[in-house]
């Protein structure tokens, strides 16, 4: 019998929330990475003892949607949660054993009240380098994991609240900023101790028993609502398929395709259509291609549906090894976002054929991932990495967003003043893009531009783009936005039309990177558009 009225669930799930995003806070305040502390690239949550998500703070879809799936790997294949105990962080950061891609460190910890695993606490956070071939580890032209950095396995970073010095050392010896790495991953066990604390508070309010019973009835709630947003599609099988430019390797398009099909309060997405596993890096794992399918159901329901664990139950895949969404190994994964963003479009895509007045056109669909090492004359070596961003589609009912973290991101920018105050770039341009939205009836957002320019002797340059031969698409009728461009502008004023994909890149003093993101796709027909609206945007440049 229920202990716990509806009222009281719902302040439990609110506590919980406020326990991720207090979390949350802790790394912002403590890191030391400008990829962590301004561009925000991390994220935290709440499982139950058994590693189901319960509460996650306001951070990247891409992380939060997937720890859950790395969490339940690390447990079910490599370090039974039975051998889980107090003081205790379990980190890794393999793709093949429960992680993202090499930059991105799972840290979690378990909850222990009155003796009993309550709960377990989870921390992800982008690093701004784990080796490799390029500053940043994410070269572009890596054709296999080996190539891309150093890989954690699954682990006990910390036993019993005691630090593993030995294999902090090696984790720090193979890293190009070894100070922000250890700042950042310090910056995670942090925001661990903080979640287990807050959540102990919590046990200690309600009781072990009515605490672990209002984490089930949360999960049960989510699944139930999203039982109900299912219900209202309407049945039936929606296709779409949308293209990856290449894999850096060769100038191949990648086809993604999505087939979605809806029966009552259950919804299966058939994955077996996209392409086979490439050679270069933009490959994603299963747990990385599952978040993308949930990101896209969650953000198609007509009402607000908590985002946790129980959610997930009505959504089934199939998920076919060996294809560019479900690689093996040791196909290298570095740029996985991509794949993983333009599968969201994909999807998106299909479910606008079940509920159109609920979807919007693509949004520019890649993480333009940038990335610097420059090398000053005593061979003091700093490293930048940047995650830009592009226009969101234009909506049923209103245009889309410039320049804003859409879909799989969450990210900010890095302020001009933090970068140019530690590194020898200088940004000499950063601005919307004029007529990189596509027309509609409502336009699409507008991508943006960036210029930064060398000031040491030399530099490497490597980047992980996307969207320069396939542009983000319309709906009902709306045109594609912009494609993307990168340009390399040499001290003479000479220019040079980058590929999208490049690795290590010699600059030297004055050469300047321009950067062109996508805006993304209008929606309706352009004669539809408001004249009114279309005399703005003249009067504000944005076409």
């Amino acid at each position: 019998m229920s202990t716990l009225s509806v009222i009281e669930i719902e302040i439990v799930r609110s506590a919980l929330t406020a326990v991720a995003a207090e979390m949350d806070v802790t790394i912002w305040r403590t890191s030391r990475s400008t990829i962590v502390r301004e561009l925000l690239d991390y994220s935290t949550a709440v499982f139950d003892a058994d590693g189901f998500n319960l509460a996650q703070s306001a951070r990247i879809p891409m992380h939060l949607n997937s720890m859950g799936a790395g969490l339940r790997e690390l447990i079910e294949r490599f370090v039974p949660i039975e051998e889980w105990g107090p003081g205790d962080v379990i980190v890794t950061n393999d793709p093949y054993c429960g992680g993202q891609h090499l930059p991105d460190i799972l840290a979690f910890r378990p909850v222990f009240h009155e003796g009993r695993r309550i709960a377990i606490v989870g921390t992800l956070c982008h690093h701004i380098d784990m080796g490799g071939s390029a500053a940043g580890s994410y070269g572009a032209t890596a054709t296999e994991i080996f190539q891309e950095g150093l890989r954690i396995p699954p682990m006990k970073l910390y036993r019993g609240g005691v630090r593993n010095d030995e294999v902090w050392a090696m984790l720090l010896q193979n890293v190009r900023k070894p100070d922000l790495v250890a700042g950042d991953l310090g910056a995670q066990v942090a925001s661990l101790t903080v979640g287990e604390a807050g959540l102990q508070r919590l046990a200690a309010k309600y009781g072990t028993g009515a605490f672990l019973e209002a984490g089930q009835r949360i999960l049960d709630i989510s699944e139930a609502a999203m039982r109900d947003t299912i219900r209202r599609i309407p049945d039936g099988v929606y296709t779409f398929e949308d293209f990856v430019d290449d894999d850096g390797i060769t100038d191949d398009p990648i086809r993604l395709e999505a087939k979605i099909e809806i029966r009552g309060d259950a919804l299966h997405v058939d994955l077996s259509g996209c392409a086979a596993q490439v050679t270069g890096p933009i490959n994603a794992t299963p747990s990385m291609a599952s978040c993308a399918v949930y990101y896209a159901v969650i953000a198609c329901a007509d009402e607000p549906i908590p985002a946790n664990a129980g959610c997930y139950r009505p959504v089934s895949m199939t998920l076919p090894p060996g294809t560019v969404v479900s690689a093996k190994h040791p196909a290298p994964v570095a740029h996985r976002i991509c794949t993983v963003h333009r599968l969201a479009n994909t999807i998106l895509g299909a479910l606008a054929g079940a509920v159109p007045e609920r979807i919007p056109a693509a949004y520019y669909g890649v993480s333009y991932v940038c990335t610097f090492q420059t090398i000053a004359e005593s061979g003091d070596r700093k490293v930048l990495v940047e995650i830009e961003i592009g226009g969101a589609g234009g909506h049923p009912e209103q245009d889309g967003a410039s320049a804003y973290a859409s879909g799989m991101h969450n990210n900010s920018n890095i302020p001009v003043e933090m970068i140019e105050s530690d590194m020898p770039l200088t940004l000499t341009g950063y601005g919307l893009l004029p007529g990189s939205g596509g027309d509609g009836q409502h336009r699409g957002g507008l991508g943006l531009w960036r210029e930064w320019r060398v000031d040491s002797p030399r530099a490497a340059f490597t980047c992980n783009l996307d969207r320069f031969k396939f542009a983000p698409y319309g709906l009902a009728g709306g045109k594609a936005g912009s494609f993307g461009r990168l340009t390399l502008i040499r001290p003479d004023g000479e220019r040079q039309s980058l590929g999208s994909k490049v690795t290590n890149l010699p600059l030297t003093r004055g050469d300047v990177i321009r950067l062109e993101t996508s805006g993304g796709g209008g929606w309706g027909p352009p004669e539809r558009r408001d004249p009114a609206a279309r005399q703005r945007d003249s009067a504000l440049g944005y076409v």
